[in-house]
């Protein structure tokens, strides 16, 4: 540290001629149009030849180990355990200290979000290459800032007329300074005064997070137009002044109470968007028309049924400009992170990605007008462009390119539908200034899978806005109907005894649901029927009718379905129907029951429906196939139970939705960590063997022949269905030995290989009430994520214990943040779905750390108080009434100190006052007979509140001045002890 002072405090006149060298140097006689792949290998090149840097690859997009973050968005991400002190001292990261990389950056979703306006503007992306280097504990501010403006102005050749820099100006609500080093170092490099700019906390001071390493930092920004003074166009977001560099100076610490620390070891880190350096070299103000987008936009262009790009934002008539940005940019995303391993999905990451895929999928078809396979098409450009530095984009081009085309195909029949459903409101309505009604909007995110910026988006297009007061309300009313229908709370349409009885004489034939089984599986993609069927009868709550209308709710009964309805603990399937003649209006349906041999569907409907109408059923497929995870799931984890804790375990009861499973069991008591480590194990075991599940009905009393059959206390229909892993029902109807595997009387639907369940986690289990437990497990990316999120904590837990082993804290706030800093992870541990063996593990060792730091917390205390006591006592001596301040945060330290004074000084009525810096109130503590009416009295008179016993009271009061409190308190103690 003392080295890094004094190489700051040296003079930088070698410096000053940077400035002055590159100011008169013509930009575009240096390095025109310099391309892209030469300005990335520029910059690492510079760092890692000429100033001894450590080129490190890019990490993933997916964060690895952080599940505070959807993608990796920044190029420290992969550096944080360093920062955070939290580096595995065997690992290569512990050794770093001079680093430079290219990292692949995603920010759209989270809080760091450019989604929405991307194909707006000229500069802004969902996917971004940031180029950066850092300093773990080597070099600081001088050499960081010198470094920069010498690759800036020397080797890229940027006039040093055209650059800004801004730096903190310091905040005194935080109590920092501005950063008069940061300013001199660019003084005396060369920079002139009027172009060196003091911002605030905002824009000149990062932070990682609410707590955790943070610093002042200083901005070079680029002036595209130049000769001229553009200072006051700096941060004020406009295209032609940019910021392009910004270098970070961690040296504070964020503490949970947000004060700051200086740190025992000052890091740098830089980020210099590719895009727009790329942009600045080659004489561009669009990022567009780099050379990183014009292939692509060529690509684009050759592919689709409109004119060339021509770069136009505003009036961009019929947004053909605005759909080239986003497909160009979009292809990007999709194809860095699929071959990272991110796949479009249903929540997370994976549901971002799908919505990107969407939006693309839509500016292809809708306004590019381009043919199908378009966007997979566009890969093998992307590979061109950018595969020489991230090579996975080679290996995994024609997987990049599958996954597109299927989700793609998926998304296309919907948009089409959507679409019309879109233009059929629009012709509905009045005139234009009308909002579009938010039931239509609802509808189309719910049911047809619109992400609903993409509904805005396309109704911007045509002058229309959401009327999005209503669709929040639909929102919010239908998390409170799933919530409802989940707690039983909720009344369904069921069918009563009467309309049973109705429908038997009237000879309306039992629903045909067999379809729901006949789902096939065609190179790792499951595929279900199409469904068209017959309304059989309507049932408005009360008796059977012929004929709804728009708006009220109903039961449909169909001839046939494709819909499970709920049963054997699986939740119903969802989705929609249209009817024929009008296949723009859906028809959502809310719930599925099984009553009497007929499936009722629950809708609401969104036009008239009468028996007789043939309708086609719309499953969704998604939320189908996430239930038939789950539960094929639940299965091998009945077997896996038996098989670690023994035949004696039997299902007590269960429930499978698309997002977790529940699995109730007989136990004796909470299962050990090791016991759920092997019953993990022994699940993900039979997931890799991607065993066959195989199914078949059978007579009952037959089926009840098979060995090993699991059944539970319930009435199962005759014929019945039987369902087992990994053995043929054939097979075991004939075997005679207790061979182990899973097979059970089941009507829910099951996957029909157990590879797709991909990952089991066991995130909570617990006793219910004696003898019986409770297990709730996630599959999939959803166990993916709890794993890494069992890692971080982890890692969380080993750097605190090693701070506690290496070197105890000696101070008393030390030992107070210690403790916070306990408790903080605790909290996390406890309420982070993670693998509930290892939460039970952290659990443990948190317990211990906690009665650590909370025995030195309460000794140190103890000293303290000691020394202010004696240090009153020596001030004061032992008088009647003892009123005075006390230098501390800490009540517990006031209230010990009051109880020593009172102790040495047993006579004197003892009031203690002291003043909390950062909450800009006092505390009050006092030991006397009637303590309390005291300590009230003088809270009060500065608006506070206190409380107590007859002998010991404290509370709290308003204001930093306390000279007046402790005037009254003695004034008031005075007044009694005369009484």
């Amino acid at each position: 540290m003392l080295r890094l002072l004094l190489r700051r405090l040296r003079p930088l006149s070698r410096l000053r001629s940077l400035f002055s060298a590159r100011s008169d140097r013509s930009f575009s006689g240096y390095v025109p149009g310099l391309p892209a792949a030469r300005v990335r290998s520029t910059f690492l090149d510079f760092f890692r030849e000429k100033h001894g840097h450590l080129l490190v690859p890019s990490s993933p997009v997916r964060p690895r180990g952080d599940p505070s973050l959807l993608f990796v968005n920044a190029g420290m991400n992969q550096f944080k355990p360093i920062f955070l002190g939290r580096a595995d001292p065997r690992s290569e990261m512990a050794s770093y200290r001079r680093v430079v990389n290219s990292q692949k950056c995603v920010r759209a979703g989270g809080k760091h979000n450019d989604l929405e306006d991307v194909g707006r503007d000229v500069y802004h992306h969902t996917f971004f290459e940031m180029l950066g280097n850092w300093s773990f504990g080597d070099y600081f501010k001088e050499e960081a800032c010198s470094m920069a403006w010498s690759l800036l102005t020397e080797h890229y050749g940027i006039p040093a007329d055209r650059l800004y820099v801004s730096y903190f100006s310091g905040d005194a609500e935080s109590g920092l300074t501005a950063d008069e080093e940061t300013r001199q170092i660019w003084l005396d490099i060369g920079v002139p005064p009027k172009r060196l700019l003091p911002f605030g906390l905002k824009e000149n001071f990062w932070e990682m997070g609410d707590t955790g390493p943070c610093g002042p930092c200083t901005e070079i920004h680029y002036d595209h137009v130049g000769g001229r003074d553009a200072s006051s166009l700096v941060n004020t977001d406009g295209p032609d002044v940019v910021e392009i560099w910004n270098l970070v100076f961690m040296q504070y610490n964020r503490d949970v109470d947000r004060s700051l620390l200086l740190l025992p070891q000052f890091s740098v880190d830089t980020g210099m968007g590719l895009e727009r350096l790329v942009s600045v070299l080659q004489g561009k103000q669009s990022n567009y028309d780099t050379d990183l987008f014009t292939p692509l936009l060529h690509a684009i262009h050759q592919r689709s049924g409109v004119g060339p790009y021509s770069g136009r934002t505003g009036a961009d008539l019929g947004k053909v400009d605005t759909a080239y940005r986003v497909v160009a940019d979009h292809i990007r995303t999709l194809s860095v992170c699929i071959a990272d391993g991110v796949h479009p999905g249903m929540s997370g990451a994976e549901l971002v990605l799908r919505r990107i895929l969407r939006r693309a999928v839509r500016f292809c078809v809708e306004v590019l007008q381009a043919p199908r396979g378009t966007l997979a098409n566009l890969v093998p450009t992307v590979t061109n462009i950018l595969g020489d530095v991230y090579p996975e984009l080679h290996r995994e081009a024609d997987r990049i390119m599958d996954v597109i085309n299927e989700n793609e195909a998926q998304f296309l029949s919907s948009l089409q539908q959507g679409t019309r459903l879109i233009h059929r409101t629009l012709n509905r309505m009045d005139n234009k200034h009308e909002v579009f009604p938010g039931s239509v909007a609802w509808s189309l995110h719910r049911d047809l899978g619109f992400p609903l910026d993409l509904v805005d988006l396309m109704l911007e297009e045509r002058g229309v806005r959401v009327d999005h007061q209503e669709l929040d309300r639909l929102m919010a009313e239908n998390q409170k109907v799933a919530s409802e229908l989940q707690s039983g709370v909720r009344s369904q349409v069921t069918l009563d005894v009467v309309s049973l009885a109705e429908l038997h004489g009237a000879g309306v034939p039992h629903t045909d649901d067999s379809l729901k089984y006949r789902y096939t599986l065609d190179q790792d993609r499951y595929v279900f029927p199409a469904c068209f069927a017959t309304v059989l009868a309507l049932y408005d709550g009360q008796t059977l009718v012929s004929e709804v209308t728009e708006g009220q709710r109903c039961g449909v009964i169909l001839d046939q379905t494709c819909f499970y309805s709920e049963q054997g603990g699986q939740s119903h399937d969802q989705g929609y129907f249209t009817r024929d003649g009008l296949q723009d209006v859906l028809y959502p349906v809310e719930s599925v029951i099984h009553a009497g041999g007929y499936v009722v569907h629950e809708v609401t409907a969104a036009d008239s429906l009468k028996t007789g109408d043939q309708v086609q059923l719309h499953l969704d497929q998604a939320h189908r196939l996430s239930c038939m995870v789950k539960h094929t799931a639940t299965h091998i984890l009945n077997l896996a139970l038996r098989e670690v804790l023994g035949p004696s375990v039997q299902q007590r009861g269960s429930h499978v939705s698309a997002d977790r499973l529940r699995f109730d069991f007989s136990v004796k008591g909470s299962l050990s960590v090791s016991q759920l480590q092997q019953v993990e194990r022994c699940v993900n075991d039979i997931i890799s063997a991607n065993q066959i599940v195989h199914s078949q009905e059978l007579p009952l009393h037959k089926a009840r022949t098979i060995r090993g059959l699991r059944t539970v206390d319930e009435v199962y229909p005759d014929p019945v269905r039987v369902v087992s892993v990994g053995a043929p029902v054939s097979e075991l109807l004939d075997d005679q030995t207790d061979r182990q595997t899973s097979v059970e009387l089941c009507c829910g639907t099951h996957l029909l290989q157990t590879g797709s369940i991909q990952d089991l986690v066991i995130v909570s289990e617990r006793q219910l009430v004696k003898g019986i437990s409770r297990i709730v497990a996630v599959t999939g990316p959803d166990a993916a994520r709890a794993r890494e999120a069992g890692q971080v904590l982890s890692q969380n837990v080993d750097y605190l214990s090693n701070r506690l082993s290496g070197l105890a804290p000696t101070s008393l706030d030390s030992s107070q943040r210690f403790a916070k800093e306990v408790g903080v992870l605790s909290d996390a541990v406890d309420n982070t779905p993670i693998p509930q063996w290892q939460r039970r593990d952290l659990q443990s060792r948190l317990r211990t750390l906690q009665r650590t730091s909370n025995t030195a917390v309460r000794k140190l205390e103890t000293r303290e108080a000691a020394v202010r006591a004696q240090a009153l006592l020596e001030k004061n001596g032992r008088k009647d009434v003892l009123v005075d301040s006390v230098d501390t945060d800490s009540p517990s330290v006031l209230m010990k100190t009051v109880n020593q004074l009172s102790s040495a000084s047993p006579h004197s009525h003892v009031m203690l006052l002291a003043h909390q810096r950062h909450s800009g109130k006092f505390l009050c503590a006092c030991q006397v007979p009637k303590a309390s009416d005291w300590a009230v009295a003088v809270c009060h008179l500065r608006g506070g509140s206190a409380g107590g016993s007859a002998l010991v009271a404290k509370g709290t009061g308003n204001g930093s001045d306390i000279s007046e409190a402790l005037s009254w308190a003695k004034t008031f103690a005075r007044q009694k002890i005369q009484l």
